[in-house]
């Protein structure tokens, strides 16, 4: 199971770099998504897979057995992490659109055009 999450996650890295190096702006935050979703899914792997055990404390005993639940601290961090991506993206995709707005392109090379016309009309 942890050699076919490392895989997954290596195949999520992969593609997100890719869509990184795009000259398009919506793919740019494609990839932002990509890359967070398999940082979420590294911590949760690198934390230890656990299958078949529940934190469900059985009747007549006070405390859980030792190694028998998972940690529940990368999953609290994976679940700040996914809120901070999600305020994060909405801040990019608000950010694109306003850009697109005003330059009227979403392709990086053209917006690059515009900024180097621009400090010449300032000049």
């Amino acid at each position: 199971m942890t050699l076919l999450m490392a895989m997954t996650i290596g195949v999520l890295y992969a593609c997100s770099l890719y869509l990184l190096q795009r000259r398009n702006v919506v793919k740019l935050v494609f990839g932002l998504l990509i890359l967070s979703h398999a940082a979420n899914l590294l911590i949760f792997t690198a934390s230890g897979l656990v299958r078949g055990r529940t934190t469900i404390i059985e009747a007549g005993e006070t405390v859980l057995p030792v190694d028998t639940a998972p940690d529940p601290l990368p999953q609290a961090l994976i679940l700040t992490a996914i809120v901070i991506s999600f305020g994060v993206t909405a801040f990019t995709i608000v950010l694109v659109h306003r850009v697109n707005a005003v330059v009227g392109t979403d392709d990086l090379d053209d917006m690059r055009a515009t900024d180097s016309a621009g400090k010449a009309a300032d000049a």
